[in-house]
């Protein structure tokens, strides 16, 4: 729930889950680690501290950045907002008999007219989201299960899909060794690339997906570089889909052969670049949707069998 009082936004989540104070403690003390159980991230942005969790510790998760200003193991952390805004967030765990507790977490945070306005629209809806299955892996970390597992709004799907994060321009990748070796001769070359969120796949195979509807063969595989493509009279091109711990890349270099290729590339290239980043982010997104949550990951025995756990 939340209100807005005096520019003052006062959000409030909690969850009884039925396990001791002390189990879910320690899944509390994990944030932002490598093997953090209850962060919802690929779905969403990951929690990242420059240091592990305890005061002092800086990060943030997405565009929200905050510093750890208190943190009990086991029991209570504090995050406090930079200037210029007001304001901080935590999670508070209570115990509630031997084998029970409740998880809580607190936003306050003073926001007025546009940001007030942006609050109400959009962000307290993800907010909400984001807490809400953060709970549900917690619940699933603890006991096993999660009793009832937040569904997504059509409104919050709409606002994940519009702020999902692009893809960006950049040079081809030095490790984009197959491509690179294509041609003797490159003609245009392009490669875009996103961060890969803990969780989403590392196989460069899981990714050939990106090129959805077209039917070119892989003529390469090295290291974690697929690379597919096709000769033509007018023209070759190669499309490399590049992954390693940190980013994916899609990247296409083309050689054209005679004036039909360079006719044909010239109108091809006004709408490519838009087609490459918009496949490489709908597949990142897709990925990300449909990879095991946090709880999943770091207790693998939670994950089930059949195609939904795949």
């Amino acid at each position: 729930m939340g209100f807005r009082s005096f520019g003052t936004i006062r959000n409030v989540h909690q969850r009884t889950i039925e396990a001791p104070a002390h189990a879910v403690g320690a899944l509390l003390d994990r944030l932002s680690s490598p093997d953090d159980p209850i962060w919802p991230t690929p779905d969403w942005p990951p929690m990242l501290l420059d240091r592990p969790l305890g005061v002092g510790a800086d990060g943030g998760h997405g565009f929200v950045r905050y510093r750890v200003s208190s943190y009990e193991p086991g029991r209570r952390a504090r995050f406090d907002f930079p200037p210029p805004k007001s304001g901080h967030h935590e999670f508070v765990v209570e115990p509630l008999g031997p084998e029970r507790c409740r998880l809580r977490h607190t936003l306050e945070l003073k926001r007025r007219g546009r940001r007030a306005l942006g609050w109400a629209l959009a962000v307290r809806w993800m907010h909400d989201t984001v807490v809400e299955e953060l709970f549900d892996n917690a619940e699933r970390a603890a006991t096993g299960t999660a009793t009832s597992p937040v569904r997504w709004s059509p409104w919050v799907r709409l606002l994940h899909r519009l702020t999902w994060e692009r893809a960006a321009a950049g040079d081809l990748p030095a490790g984009a060794r197959l491509a690179r070796a294509a041609f003797e001769r490159t003609d245009y070359s392009d490669s875009w690339r996103m961060t890969l969120r803990p969780g989403m796949p590392r196989d460069p195979e899981s990714w050939r997906g990106v090129l959805r509807g077209a039917t070119f063969p892989v003529v390469g595989r090295e290291g974690g570089e697929v690379l597919l493509g096709e000769d033509a009279g007018h023209l070759d091109f190669r499309a490399s889909i590049l992954v390693d711990d940190c980013q994916v890349a899609l990247s296409t270099v083309v050689r054209i052969h005679n004036w039909r290729g360079r006719w044909y590339w010239a109108l091809v290239k006004r709408v490519h670049p838009f087609m490459a980043r918009s496949m490489l982010r709908r597949t990142h997104r897709r990925l990300a949707l449909t990879a095991p949550n946090a709880a999943e990951r770091a207790q693998p025995e939670l994950i089930p069998s059949g195609p939904e756990g795949s």
